[in-house]
């Protein structure tokens, strides 16, 4: 089975740690990536840029309507992503548990679906 780990996060939260938190947070998911590389359950993880670099693309009334940054009602927003490919969901949510933002905020686990609409 095929999993997106959506990993939430908070800009002030991740400004308020001090270099030496911030440098074993980053040991911390490297880590984690490696264990999941090694065990070949990671297809792929990506990070986000900062929110501010995003853009909403919508279509009113046929024409072409881009806001900056992506449409926030709270400070927490997606930063980064990984898709793995596990042996149920069980595992995901095992994995999901262990990374490291799911100490302090989201983690999300949601099946992926193939391109005729069954899970994968």
């Amino acid at each position: 089975m095929k999993y997106m780990l959506s990993v939430y996060g908070n800009e002030d939260t991740w400004g308020a740690l001090s270099p030496e938190e911030f440098a074993e947070l980053i040991a911390e998911d490297a880590a984690f990536q490696k264990e999941l590389r090694d065990s070949g359950e990671l297809v792929s993880v990506h990070g986000l840029a900062d929110a501010v670099n995003a853009r909403t693309v919508r279509v009113r009334g046929g024409r072409l309507v881009v806001a900056d940054g992506p449409y926030l009602e709270t400070k927490e927003h997606l930063g980064c992503f990984f898709i793995i490919d596990c042996d149920g969901l069980d595992r995901a949510l095992e994995l999901a548990s262990r990374y490291p933002a799911a100490r302090d905020n989201g983690v999300e686990v949601w099946p992926l679906l193939d391109q005729g609409g069954t899970e994968m």
